[in-house]
């Protein structure tokens, strides 16, 4: 008899609520073998690990993640709350968002849109790909027995493309809206921790800024040619007219960089990127980033020069006004972890790494693709689940069950039955299948029905 380590039972405990009693005896069969699985990630790949790939009754385990229901936007909450316990007892919560691009293609795969291709493109040469946008949260966090700081990822959602949108006659969400619902929902699950989000340039707007200011500073790359005000002067005594935004414009950052009289500061940080113990040298103010049209967003700004001449001189940005330089720098060099993680995750658990002759069947207008069982890694999210009939699959499965909104159901966790693991078929070893009673002649319920 073969059950399950007393460490992975208390590991997946906390998740038993989300399941009914037999959906959970299926879910910890699935969980091991994806565990054991090698290659991708499939419902059959995890079937096979545990020895369960002759059942005949092995469309059960598809109906967990394609008919079953359960929430998925629990899961993720639970995740990132033994995450936190875990990595980030105290302080703040440091947050990185970034999107990445899943190459898929094909004629039922809905929401995909051309886009380019961080890992294949350079600054000199642009690869188009076709795929579905992910804008993915991740929790950085020091890990005790690395070296580094780890990207842990826990919350996702599907961004579709504009030509998606137009076909689906829709009205377009872009990156920057994602993210500010992605961050508020994250605030409400943690609304007594302080939040820092790190994300790359393109998070660098300001309704963005401005919206989630309030809830979590976010520190990001900011342009040398911004424009950048001295906060607006207090109105006088019969001063007509609407009250100014923002006071007198101040110089470019480009201009900063190239004056001589501006002062720098040397910097020494601990960790940079790849390096250690790395000196910069830096300039930083505060200022009041404005455009016409545009809510004004104050914000502390740090320009960062090498004195070894090995990158260009760069601009940062932070709403937080009372954060030092070092430790505005100190959160956006985490971001390159993001890059780690989604580098890892195609490397070692079969992501966008598509298998000849299998394809799997998909509603046109559902919007999520089916993607393989991936173990350790958070299922893709979407802020609101919607509920929908799912469309059956017996070869891929759907790594958010279809968008179906699942409810929880307490109870205590069911053992998996030792009779799951003790037919293991050996390799180049035959096993002759039950014999099945045969099903009496008869019209169906449906036809009597039908026809009286």
């Amino acid at each position: 008899m073969l059950l399950l380590p007393a460490d992975i039972v208390a590991f997946l405990a906390p998740f038993a609520p989300l399941f009914s009693r037999p959906v959970w005896r299926h879910v910890q069969v699935l969980i091991i073998g994806a565990i054991l699985a090698p290659g991708r990630r499939m419902v059959s790949s995890a079937l096979w690990a545990v020895g369960l790939s002759h059942r005949p009754t092995f469309q059960t385990y598809h109906r967990v993640l394609n008919r079953a229901v359960w929430s998925s936007l629990g899961a993720r909450r639970i995740l990132l709350r033994l995450l936190v316990a875990r990595f980030a007892a105290d302080g703040p919560l440091v947050v990185g968002i970034d999107e990445t691009i899943e190459r898929r293609r094909g004629a039922k795969i809905a929401a995909t849109g051309i886009y380019r291709d961080p890992v294949r493109s350079s600054h000199s040469h642009f690869v188009k790909v076709n795929g579905l946008r992910w804008v993915c949260l991740m929790l950085l966090v020091p890990i005790p027995w690395a070296a580094r700081p780890w990207a842990l990822p826990f919350l996702r959602a599907l961004a579709p493309s504009e030509r998606s949108a137009q076909a689906r006659r829709r009205r377009h969400k872009p990156v920057t809206s994602w993210a500010r619902q992605l961050i508020r929902l994250l605030h409400r699950w943690y609304p007594s921790r302080s939040l820092v989000i790190v994300g790359d340039r393109a998070y660098a707007a300001l309704e963005l800024l401005d919206a989630v200011r309030s809830v979590a500073p976010l520190v990001t790359r900011l342009r040398l040619d911004a424009r950048r005000f001295t906060p607006a002067p207090p109105r006088t005594p019969g001063q007509k007219g609407r009250p100014r935004l923002v006071g007198q414009r101040l110089p470019t950052l480009e201009e900063c960089r190239d004056d001589p009289a501006t002062a720098w500061t040397a910097v020494r940080l601990p960790r940079w990127y790849s390096e250690s113990d790395r000196l910069v040298e830096v300039v930083s103010q505060t200022a009041a980033w404005y455009h016409t049209g545009l809510p004004p967003v104050p914000l502390r700004w740090v320009l960062v020069r090498d004195p070894r001449g090995k990158f260009a001189t760069q601009a940062l940005l932070c709403p937080d006004l009372d954060a030092t330089p070092a430790q505005i720098l100190s959160w956006f060099v985490l971001r390159w972890h993001l890059a780690v993680t989604f580098r890892e995750v195609r490397a070692h658990l079969g992501v966008e790494t598509g298998a000849p002759g299998v394809r799997a069947r998909h509603r046109p207008h559902d919007p999520r693709a089916a993607r393989p069982l991936l173990p350790g890694h958070a299922p893709g999210a979407r802020v609101h689940d919607t509920p929908l009939r799912p469309a059956p699959t017996n070869r891929l499965v759907h790594e958010d069950g279809t968008g179906l909104q699942r409810c929880a159901r307490p109870g205590p966790p069911a053992p998996v039955d030792a009779g799951d693991f003790s037919d293991i078929t050996l390799p180049g070893q035959r096993r002759e299948s039950p014999p099945r009673t045969p099903r009496p002649l008869g019209r169906s319920p449906q036809l009597r029905g039908l026809n009286g």
